[in-house]
C-alpha cells in the first residue's frame, strides 16, 4: 500500500467516526444535510460514507434519515461486558496459574471463533499461539468446545456449516464426532483439548454461564501433554468456572 493510499484510508476512518459522533443526546435521526453540517463534510461525501456505515449495520434508515444501528449497541453492551468480565476473572485466573504453573486463558465465541480476553502464561506452560485480542477456530480449542456444548444447536450448527478446518493433526474436522465431543462436555462441564490446537498442548476448559445455563465464556489450563495431566487440573478449572458464574449472574 502506497502512502497515498495509507492517507486516504485514514482520512476515510476521521470521516467514518466524525458521522457516528455526530449524534448527540437526544438525537433520534439526522438527515444528510445537517450530518453535513456539522461534520462540514461534503453532502456527496456524506451521502457515501452513509450508504456504508448503513450496510454494516452501525447506521439505519428512517425515510431519507438515518439513525445509530443496533450494531452499534452491540458493540458497546460487548464491550461494557467484556471488561468487566475480564476484571471479576483476574483472581481465579491468577488462582489457577499459581497453582499450576501452566497458562490460563479467558476467551469468548465470535462466530466460528473465540476471541482471547485474557491469558496469564505460566513459567513451566509451552509457548501458545494465542494472544489478548487474538482468535482461534473454536472448534479447536477447549475454551471453544466450553462454550459450543452451552450455547443454542442452531448455532453449533453455524459453526460446522463454516467448516471444520484442520489446525493440527488431531483437530476434530468430523461434525458427528464434534457433536459427540459438545455431549460429554454438556455431561461433565468439562472440554478437553488433547494436542487438537497445536502439537503437543493439553488442555482443560470450562463455561462461564449466565443465569439460564448458556455460556457467556470460558475458562481453561493449557500445558505440555507429557507434563500435564488434564483429569487433575480439570476439578479446579470447574470449581473456579462455577464460582466466577455465581459471580457474573
Amino acid at each position: 500500500m502506497c502512502a497515498a493510499e495509507r492517507n486516504e484510508d485514514g482520512l476515510t476512518a476521521i470521516r467514518l467516526t466524525a458521522l457516528l459522533t455526530a449524534f448527540e443526546p437526544g438525537d433520534d435521526v439526522l438527515g444528510i444535510s445537517e450530518l453535513a453540517r456539522r461534520t462540514e463534510l461534503a453532502k456527496s461525501t456524506v451521502h457515501r460514507l452513509v450508504g456504508h456505515l448503513v450496510t454494516t449495520g452501525l447506521l439505519e434508515r428512517e425515510g431519507t434519515s438515518v439513525r445509530l444501528g443496533l450494531k452499534l449497541f452491540e458493540i458497546g453492551q460487548l464491550a461494557i461486558r467484556q471488561r468487566g468480565l475480564v476484571d471479576a476473572a483476574r483472581p481465579y485466573l491468577a488462582d489457577l496459574r499459581e497453582a499450576t504453573r501452566n497458562t490460563v486463558h479467558l476467551a469468548v465465541l465470535e462466530g466460528t471463533e473465540v476471541v482471547y480476553l485474557d491469558i496469564l502464561r505460566g513459567p513451566d506452560a509451552p509457548t501458545l499461539p494465542s494472544r489478548i485480542g487474538g482468535r482461534f477456530p473454536a472448534h479447536a480449542t477447549g475454551v471453544g468446545k466450553a462454550i459450543l456444548a452451552y450455547i443454542p444447536e442452531s448455532e453449533v450448527e453455524k459453526v460446522i456449516a463454516a467448516g471444520l478446518a484442520r489446525v493440527s493433526p488431531r483437530t476434530i474436522t468430523a461434525p458427528g464426532l464434534l457433536r459427540k465431543h459438545l455431549t460429554k462436555v454438556r455431561g461433565e462441564g468439562i472440554a478437553y483439548e488433547r494436542e487438537e490446537s497445536a502439537v503437543g498442548v493439553v488442555c482443560a476448559a470450562s463455561p462461564l454461564l449466565d443465569a439460564g445455563g448458556r455460556a457467556l465464556a470460558a475458562i481453561s489450563i493449557s500445558g505440555w501433554a507429557d507434563r500435564m495431566r488434564t483429569e487433575r487440573v480439570a476439578p479446579a478449572v470447574r470449581t473456579a468456572a462455577l464460582t466466577l458464574s455465581r459471580t457474573l449472574q
